[in-house]
């Protein structure tokens, strides 16, 4: 007990040295990873493991693709946000809950359905999804080493 409030001075530069990892790790995913990943789809050569999420962005209107997991069980598409409800297909899905998901694994093209941003415990919804599924568990893995603020979305697909 040094008598130092837990948060003076250790524990704010933890704060600034934590926020700046997730800014580096962040543009480095936008900049980097993400293109290569929708670039891989364009090719139809997708990741094994990944889909891509088409949200209607919420100021703009128009379609947002982003890379996600691939998360398809059944009529169910399952899907981990790193940063919860501050990142942007979480707010668009907020605004417009109807999406469309195109998984690596599945080989069925595009399916629509709606969106449902829920209050479950995201650390037990990856440990079940990443059962039976290793492509699927590789990718959860990577995502969630740098989840700030895990949230579970759940697509419930339109029928075929």
């Amino acid at each position: 007990m040094s008598g130092v409030p837990a948060d003076e001075p250790s524990g704010r530069a933890d704060r600034l040295w934590a926020a700046a990892r997730r800014r580096r790790l962040d543009r480095l995913q936008k900049i980097v990873i993400n293109p290569l990943d929708k670039l891989a789809f364009a090719l139809r050569i997708p990741p094994p493991g990944d889909a891509l999420l088409e949200t209607i962005g919420r100021r703009t209107g128009r379609p947002r693709v982003t890379p996600v997991c691939d998360g398809a069980d059944g009529d169910t598409f399952w899907i981990i946000a790193q940063h919860g409800r501050s990142t942007d297909y979480v707010r668009n899905i907020e605004a417009s809950p109807r999406v469309r998901v195109k998984g690596s694994l599945s080989r069925t093209g595009w399916r629509t359905g709606t969106a449902h941003i829920l209050d479950d415990d995201a650390a037990e919804r990856v440990r079940a999804l990443s059962r039976g599924n290793h492509w699927r568990q590789l990718c959860l893995e990577a995502s969630g080493s740098i989840a700030t603020d895990p949230l579970t979305v759940r697509v419930d697909l339109d029928p075929r």
